[in-house]
């Protein structure tokens, strides 16, 4: 930034970030104008070095002088320095003593015709003096307001270097060619940014045509013709992006528009893994949903399967008592009592294949799977429209599970959490983990609804038994089942938050098992 004299400042940062162009002196060489200014904006005297100062510039003025008083006759001219250098220096007080020194050692060592021409010479030498020392005043207000201006230009060039070292960003031309890249964007794209210079911007990114965006979204984010923009990278890697454009206020037909690029890649890579998840754990509901029904239908119609196959048999001893009019009615008989007892066998063997069926129980961390189902949660989260808290110890939290049966069982818990705090003015739902003192680990699903009535807490476990609407009364029976098969007990009781909570104790790991 050049100063009030015109003189180029070297800024400290080293080289632009925009143009490129190196700020430092490179020469290393100053005037004698810039070291006094640099002196004036580093060192002031005060007190009574200034006026020391002051003595000292006039004895020197008048010593030069005298030197040259050996080529001519010289008044006032020599001592203008003086007043130059503590102006420089020093302030008001002192620069009016070196002026009332400077006229003083002048009257005294110079005779006058008449003292109307030792006042004239003097009152101008104080006219002119002044005016000097007010330019030099303002020469150092300048140059201390181009320093100040240089060190904060130098501090917002470190930031900018800062944010284009971190932030990918894309500078293109008039025609949507690549003018510069940075670091970032070039790592992003995989590819040498000498090596993209005036090729294509939609090259990178799939369906990008700047002469079609133009006038229609100059600032602000990019809409993309199919939902995100792709990025293309030489290994084939997709890239999932979000742009957003900002048109240079002085648009020239090199640099017309700034391109910042967010990648949005991993992003919806944990998004699909979320529904992923949460697809596989609602497949493992419906079998699991189905297993406990089986198991409901073959308790309920295994007593009258029994009675059946029980009065088949009585009527087939009937018919043997009739002789061989009644063998073609027993053998009928006998292939339906067959019939029966397979019905119950298939019940059976439905029941104890999805819900009884043998598990791998592996050692699992809680907290684990517990940050595993966070994007889950996130979903029911949004869907519901509450908020979904978690708060697990992470110590001695090992325990043998299964890790989807037991994930799905707490998704389950959750959802009913968030189901019953839906229409509540605080909608919470808290998801706490801690280990016990006497061995196990216990997770407690809480929220902040209006709970279960004393009388209904048993009921809520009992299979077909619901209040809502359109439920099967089957969740928290398979969640049991579920928990109970881990060697586990669930348990449901009052909350601190006003509603109900589910506690979920299992065991720990020890070696024997």
């Amino acid at each position: 930034m050049p100063d009030s004299s015109g003189t180029e400042v070297p800024a400290e940062g080293g080289a632009d970030p925009i143009t490129g162009l190196d700020l430092h002196d490179v020469t290393g060489k100053r005037s004698a104008s810039e070291i006094l200014f640099s002196m004036a904006t580093t060192r002031s005297y005060r007190g009574w070095r200034a006026y020391l100062l002051a003595i000292g510039a006039v004895l020197a003025c008048f010593a030069l002088r005298a030197v040259l008083e050996l080529f001519g006759h010289f008044y006032y001219l020599p001592l203008v320095p003086a007043v130059v250098i503590t102006a420089m220096l020093a302030r008001r007080a002192p620069t009016a003593l070196a002026i009332a020194l400077s006229i003083a050692g002048n009257v005294m060592l110079v005779s006058r015709e008449s003292l109307a021409d030792t006042l004239v010479n003097a009152g101008l030498f104080v006219v002119v003096g002044w005016l000097v020392a007010e330019i030099c005043w303002a020469q150092r207000r300048m140059h201390r307001r181009s320093m100040e201006l240089t060190r904060t230009l130098a501090g917002r060039n470190a930031v900018l270097d800062t944010v284009l070292a971190t932030v990918p960003v894309v500078i293109l031309g008039r025609e949507g060619q690549i003018r510069r890249l940075t670091p970032a964007a070039a790592s992003l794209f995989g590819i040498d940014s000498f090596e993209t210079a005036d090729r294509s911007f939609g090259e990178l990114v799939h369906g990008f045509d700047l002469q079609r965006l133009d006038g229609k979204a100059s600032n602000g984010p990019l809409e993309a013709p199919t939902g995100h923009w792709i990025g293309r990278r030489p290994d084939g890697r997709p890239l999932i992006l979000s742009l957003q454009m900002g048109v240079m206020p002085m648009a020239s037909e090199e640099d017309y528009a700034a391109v910042c690029i967010t990648d949005l890649t991993e992003a919806e890579m944990a998004t699909e893994r979320a529904r992923d998840l949460d697809i596989q754990l609602n497949r493992v509901w419906r079998l699991n949903s189905l297993g406990e029904m089986a198991a409901t239908l073959a308790h309920e119609l295994n007593q009258p399967l029994s009675a059946a196959t029980t009065y088949m048999q009585a009527s087939q001893r009937d018919i043997e008592r009739a002789g061989l009019i009644g063998q073609s009615a027993a053998r009928t008989l006998d292939l339906a009592k067959g019939q029966v007892l397979r019905a119950g066998s298939i019940i059976r063997r439905m029941r104890d294949m999805l819900v009884t069926g043998t598990r791998r129980l592996e050692s699992e961390r809680i907290s684990s799977m517990i940050e595993d189902l966070g994007p889950a949660f996130a979903l029911i989260a949004r869907d519901r429209g509450v908020e979904i808290r978690t708060d697990v110890d992470d110590s001695d939290d090992i325990v043998r599970a299964e890790r989807i049966q037991f994930q799905q069982a707490v998704i389950n818990l959750v959802r009913n959490a968030a189901e019953a705090v839906a229409d509540q003015a605080q909608s919470v739902v808290v998801i706490r983990g801690q280990s016990l003192d006497g061995g196990g680990y216990r997770l407690t699903v809480e929220d902040s609804g209006p709970g279960i009535p004393g009388d209904d807490i048993e009921a809520v476990f009992r299979p077909m038994t619901t209040t809502k609407s359109s439920g099967m009364g089957l969740g928290l029976s398979v969640t049991r089942t579920i928990v109970e098969s881990h060697g586990g007990a669930l348990s449901v009781g009052r909350s601190d938050l006003g509603g109900a909570a589910f506690s979920i104790e299992l065991p720990q790991e020890t070696e024997e098992a």
